[in-house]
């Protein structure tokens, strides 16, 4: 078979989108599913989807789009700030967008008034990670310009953890919040049908023993794809951690010395250690590299260690028998590493267990408990 690869279990997906569904629907919150790590891939939704997920979320218009050439007809939501140039696309595949900027919306509205549709708008609000969202105080009078403008519906609001200043969803943080949804309703009279409280970061929260307010929806996509909490990294018991494998390709193996031979007149340059001294000098290199994958996101066998990377090729130190070229050797990603293979053009994906069981709507059982181990 080919490689670099990504091979897909379908079935594990499902299982991981049923297993947290169940205890959140019973916790009164939906399940958006967050495919933007797999680049839209209409097999990998449907898995999210059979699994119970509500709808989809995405990043990228492209991959909205992609979803709808392969006939998908639910609800997907641009999870990301809508572009100026795109508004028109948006309103066309996209049911609601998440928005932070008035001109943004004016433009989707008339976008909306020009396609004879009403577009749902979801107003993001900043909560501490410092990357999109309105300042809590401007949010109401921004509620109340989204309401006065035809061609838009404002469906709720919503926060994001965990991304970029690394601020995790405390109960503090989901209580702030709820309450902004009720102070702006009591603004502008009722109208959220979605409060979104964040993404796979949230999962601790949700499901342990704080009450959930207003919230009524989560982004999940790290923790249904590879079955991990993103924050500690720590795996979510009942769920399945290895639904996604890389398989590369071994292009050379050989003994080499552990430091590198530089032959210079200046002696800074010669001392100078390119490669880090290993504990070991037999090397594998395989024909991937940083165009293909994250390096340091890739789990490593017992007894092999990554000792570097180029644009195409990667390098591991190993204390174990050397395998000869040609062989294939296969990896488990984080989430960083599995959003840059999914998107290399040279690496194909396969699927397997594509098949959903007769009860790949059921959902697990509320009353199991979830857990971090």
């Amino acid at each position: 078979m080919s490689t670099p690869r990504i091979e897909v279990d379908i079935s594990k997906i499902r299982h991981n989108t049923q297993t947290v569904v169940g205890p959140l629907k019973a916790r009164g919150i939906c399940v958006t599913a967050v495919t933007k790590a797999v680049c839209g891939h209409p097999a990998i939704a449907r898995a999210m989807l059979d699994g119970g997920a509500s709808g989809l979320a995405e990043a990228r218009l492209s991959n909205v789009q992609r979803l709808r050439q392969a006939g998908l007809t639910c609800p997907v939501t641009l999870i990301r700030t809508p572009m100026l140039s795109q508004v028109d696309a948006v309103v066309h595949v996209c049911e609601a967008s998440y928005n932070t900027e008035m001109a943004v919306i004016t433009a989707l509205a008339a976008a909306a008034l020009r396609q004879n549709r009403v577009h749902g708008i979801i107003l993001m609000v900043e909560m501490g990670d410092l990357r999109e969202g309105i300042m809590p105080q401007d949010l109401g009078n921004m509620a109340q310009q989204v309401l006065d403008l035809p061609g838009v519906a404002l469906k709720g609001i919503g926060a994001n953890f965990a991304c970029l200043g690394g601020v995790a969803p405390t109960d503090a943080k989901m209580r702030a919040l709820s309450d902004l949804a009720n102070e702006v309703e009591g603004r502008c009279g009722p109208f959220s049908q979605t409060v979104s409280g964040g993404n796979s970061a949230n999962l601790p929260w949700a499901l342990g023993e704080f009450a959930t307010g207003r919230i009524n929806d989560l982004r999940l996509g790290e923790a249904i794809l590879l079955g991990v909490d993103p924050i500690t990294g720590d795996q979510i018991s009942g769920m399945f951690q290895d639904a996604f494998t890389l398989v590369a390709e071994v292009i050379e193996t050989d003994t080499k010395p552990v430091r590198p031979i530089l032959y210079s007149p200046d002696h800074t340059l010669a001392r100078m250690q390119l490669v880090p001294d290993t504990f070991d000098n037999t090397r594998i290199i395989l024909g991937i590299g940083h165009q293909d994958i994250d390096p340091v996101g890739l789990s490593m066998a017992p007894g092999d260690r990554l000792v570097g990377a180029t644009s195409d090729h990667l390098v591991i130190g190993t204390k174990n028998a050397s395998p000869s070229v040609g062989t294939e050797m296969r990896f488990e990603m984080n989430y960083s590493a599995l959003m840059r293979a999914m998107a290399a053009p040279d690496t194909q994906t396969n699927l397997h267990n594509d098949q959903p069981g007769p009860n790949a709507r059921a959902v697990q059982d509320p009353s199991r408990h979830l857990a971090l181990v």
